[in-house]
């Protein structure tokens, strides 16, 4: 198991790789489902100025700033967290330890932040994303992470093509 500082410098790559995929995808739904693409985005800033931020259809410092800002940190901690359970595994057996590694983080993420968090705390993209859009969104999480924790170990020469 890799330590803490070891787990965030492997996890710095794919997890904002996984924060930006989420960001999109989330974006994506939003349009589809309310009409807004920020607004998603904009609603996980209701951890600090509350439920009114997943009204906010439009760009600005006060709810983007903060929401995009999360979003990224979150993919960062989650990738941090596939890699302190996972990423043995993956410079071991490869990307398809990563994408089980990455399915099983995402699953994570989705009991903490929806079953076990205080609802302030949750992402709150459900304020404006359905379940399926929801559920897209942590699938976007689990594709960045893997991806990106494939890459970046490819990218230091530790992983080959098999």
């Amino acid at each position: 198991m890799k330590n803490l500082q070891q787990a965030i410098t492997d996890g710095l790559l794919p997890g904002l790789l996984a924060g930006a995929a989420v960001m999109a995808t989330v974006a994506a739904r939003g349009r589809q489902d309310s009409g807004s693409a920020i607004a998603p985005i904009n609603a996980t800033s209701h951890i600090l100025w509350g439920d009114a931020a997943a009204e906010e259809e439009s760009i600005t410092a006060r709810h983007t700033l903060p929401g995009a800002l999360i979003n990224l940190g979150s993919g960062v901690w989650w990738a941090s967290v596939f890699e302190t359970l996972f990423g043995d595994s993956v410079d071991r057996r490869g990307p398809g330890a990563a994408a089980v590694g990455s399915l099983a983080t995402a699953g994570i993420a989705y009991l903490l932040d929806y079953k076990m968090l205080p609802e302030r705390l949750t992402p709150g993209w459900e304020k404006r994303i359905s379940g399926l859009s929801l559920a897209m969104g942590l699938g976007a999480l689990a594709l960045g992470i893997g991806i990106g924790a494939v890459w970046e170990r490819r990218m230091r020469g530790e992983l080959s093509v098999h």
